[in-house]
C-alpha cells in the first residue's frame, strides 16, 4: 500500500492545483448544457485531445525532458490528471461555445486561460519547466484555439453528415 501512495506523488509540492483544476473542468465539461456540439463530438474530442496530449507529454516531457510535473521520476495522479483531463476538458468546453461570430474571443480567452492554468501550476512549484517556456506555450495555445480545433471540430461534423 505504501509504494501505491509514493507511486500517486499525492505529496508533490502544489500537487493540489493540477487535481482540483482537472476535476472542475471535467465536472463543467460533463454537466454543462450541450450547446455546439453533441454528445458525439463531446466523446470524440475528448479522446483525441487527451490521446494528444499524452504523447506531448511523452515527448516534451520524458524525451526531451523540457518540463517536469511533480516527482521527475514517476507519473502521479496529479500529471495523469493534468494530461488526461485538463487539455481535453478545455477542448470540448470551447468546442461547445464556439461560432465563428464569436471565435476571436474565444480563442483569446481560452489562450489567456490556458496561460494562467500553467502560471498557476508553475507559482505552486508543481510545473518545473527546464527549457519549456511562455514563449512556446503562448502562441501553440493560440494555434491550438484557432485553427486545429476548428478543423477536428469541422472533420467531425463531416463525418456525421455522411452517415
Amino acid at each position: 500500500m505504501n509504494s501505491i501512495i509514493k507511486n500517486l506523488d499525492i505529496h508533490a509540492q502544489g500537487n493540489w492545483l493540477p487535481v482540483s483544476l482537472s476535476l472542475l473542468l471535467f465536472l463543467y465539461a460533463l454537466f454543462m448544457p450541450k450547446k455546439e456540439i453533441g454528445w458525439r463530438e463531446w466523446y470524440v474530442t475528448f479522446g483525441v485531445i487527451g490521446y494528444v496530449a499524452w504523447i506531448g507529454d511523452s515527448l516534451f516531457g520524458k524525451m526531451f525532458d523540457l518540463v517536469d510535473f511533480g516527482n521527475p521520476k514517476i507519473t502521479g495522479i496529479g500529471e495523469f490528471l493534468s494530461y488526461s483531463l485538463i487539455p481535453s476538458s478545455l477542448s470540448v468546453i470551447y468546442l461547445n461555445y464556439f461560432k465563428k461570430i464569436n471565435k476571436w474571443i474565444l480563442v483569446i480567452m481560452f489562450t489567456i486561460l490556458s496561460t494562467l492554468i500553467e502560471w498557476g501550476m508553475r507559482k505552486v512549484g508543481y510545473m518545473k519547466p527546464h527549457g519549456w517556456g511562455f514563449f512556446i506555450s503562448i502562441p501553440l495555445y493560440f494555434v491550438v484555439f484557432s485553427f486545429v480545433l476548428p478543423l477536428h471540430r469541422r472533420i467531425i461534423k463531416e463525418r456525421n453528415q455522411q452517415k
